[in-house]
């Protein structure tokens, strides 16, 4: 493994707007020193759109200043599928390091909303390690997914475990990323590492996500729909912990080695980043109810079981992520330890006060 320093270096994360990207963003104000960060989102509207400019807000509001600890910070509104844009960042800043979170996340959207996966899943990962390829990197980072797993029967979900059989377009694309990373590795010898992240939660998160959606219905008092009447068990990540282990990885390249064959061999690599202990949904469900009773989103007389309907399974969905974390654990000496009950009750305590609500 090649050894990466973070301070005085160009780095790029895109997706910065969104969820692990605006948390990555901040963690390296704190972590580097002398370093240019550069940030690029379309902040599109998939989700509300004032969450993404929320956490920009935090990005500048937090540290005071544009720059810290001899950081530079410069945000981009562009998208990554935009070539045109991707090379002049490149031409311009010559960057070290590639984070590429950016993405059209969700299962049930891709359904949907196909074209939206291929722009930036497909069309954008290509503007990146075409660029990569162009203007050499020391390393490039990039999110893959759980959902690459597919209806994998084996547990716990081990990177040597065969993702052939994916059950949406998310997670083809996502399956696709790792496929494109490794030819251009090989290729161009770029040194790439894939993160499959499970089920990321926390403050300021996806309101696409179930604990945050289950949220909102309940503070309407609407129902809320539990899939495959609630048998489905979630490797539930929070935030902090990705965040750890993307910035450990990103100081950690695989290494450069030459094959028989005179090419490079890939310095390629593929990490699961997860809990490594799923919970059961309706377990889930119980924790969050009580957080949210604790922080007085909802009031303590509530009727959870009047707004609660069990389901069946949706297209898409699987039954079970459950993430083998000992390869990451072997080389970068990490493995997510927050606890459920305490992620989703830092989540309910940001929610009442963002939302300014108390039941």
């Amino acid at each position: 493994m090649e050894k990466i320093e973070l301070n005085n270096k160009a780095i790029l994360v895109t997706g910065a707007a969104g969820f692990i990207g605006s948390n990555l963003v901040k963690r390296l104000f704190n972590d580097a020193k002398g370093a240019t960060i550069v940030g690029i989102d379309n902040m599109n509207d998939y989700y509300d759109v004032s969450l993404k400019e929320y956490r920009l807000e935090q990005l500048i509001i937090e540290n005071g200043k544009w720059t810290i600890n001899g950081n530079s910070w410069q945000f981009v509104k562009g998208d990554i599928a935009d070539r045109q844009t991707v090379d002049q960042l490149f031409e311009q800043y010559k960057f070290d390091i590639v984070v590429n979170l950016a993405a059209q996340a969700g299962v049930r959207y891709s359904i949907t909303n196909p074209d939206a996966y291929i722009q930036s899943n497909l069309i954008g990962f290509y503007n990146i390690l075409e660029a990569c390829r162009h203007h050499p990197v020391e390393h490039l980072v990039y999110a893959s997914s759980s959902s690459v797993y597919g209806t994998n029967k084996k547990v716990p979900y081990s990177t040597d475990d065969k993702v052939d059989n994916p059950v949406s377009l998310y997670a083809a694309t996502k399956k696709s990323n790792e496929l494109m990373a490794h030819a251009y590795s090989k290729l161009y010898n770029i040194p790439s590492t894939g993160l499959r992240f499970f089920t990321v939660y926390g403050p300021a998160g996806r309101p696409d996500m179930a604990y945050f959606g289950f949220t909102n219905k309940l503070r309407r008092g609407e129902t809320i729909q539990i899939f495959n009447y609630g048998n489905c068990m979630r490797d539930f990540t929070y935030v902090d912990d990705i965040v750890e282990g993307v910035v450990r990885i990103m100081q950690g390249a695989p290494e450069k080695r030459q094959g028989d064959d005179g090419l490079p061999l890939p310095p390629y690599a593929v990490y699961n980043i997860g809990n490594n202990q799923p919970e059961n949904l309706l377990q889930f469900v119980d924790i969050l109810q009580q957080e949210l009773v604790r922080a007085g989103v909802l009031p303590a007389d509530y009727d959870f079981e009047a707004h609660k309907e069990l389901v069946p399974m949706q297209p898409g969905d699987v039954p079970t992520t459950y993430a083998d974390t000992s390869a990451l654990e072997r080389d970068y000496g990490f493995k997510p330890s927050t606890s459920l009950r305490d992620g989703l009750r830092a989540f309910a305590e940001w929610y009442a006060t963002f939302y300014g609500v108390k039941a």
